[in-house]
């Protein structure tokens, strides 16, 4: 065989494993219930904050401390911590994707993505008002 065939092949295999390797990594969102069922595992879980519930904050006495509770997209409902600042806006949020493993009986997350389609609401609603009095 020619040395250019054989860097070839092992170029292409190289390739392959490192596929192969990725697909693993890939997530999809999760539910507490399949969280739970693998603790020390990190997963990508998809909820509604509960506003019924209070959020539990306070700066002065711990900073990094902020619990609050979300529903699944299966209706299950968590406690869920997150050792860090409260995010802006984050009561206004529709969706709430939270990264993290569960610990016993409640969710700890290392880090929250928002959802906020408010002010893309309004955006429209106003491109609707201009495109309306354009007719």
């Amino acid at each position: 065989m020619k040395k250019s065939n054989i860097v070839l092949l092992v170029l292409i295999a190289v390739t392959i494993a490192v596929i192969i390797s990725m697909v693993g990594d890939f997530s999809t969102y999760e539910t507490f219930a399949s969280a739970a069922r693998q603790p020390g595992k990190d997963f990508h879980v998809i909820g509604m904050l509960d506003k019924t519930r209070s959020l539990v904050y306070d700066p002065v006495k711990d900073p990094n401390y902020f619990s609050f509770y979300v529903k699944d997209k299966a209706g299950e409902l968590e406690k869920v911590v997150y050792r860090g600042a409260i995010p802006t806006d984050f009561e206004k949020s529709d969706k709430i994707v939270l990264v993290g493993k569960m610990d016993g009986q409640q969710f700890e997350c290392s880090s929250i993505l928002m959802k906020c389609p408010s002010k893309y609401k309004a955006n429209r609603k106003a491109e609707s008002q201009q495109l309306d009095s354009k007719l």
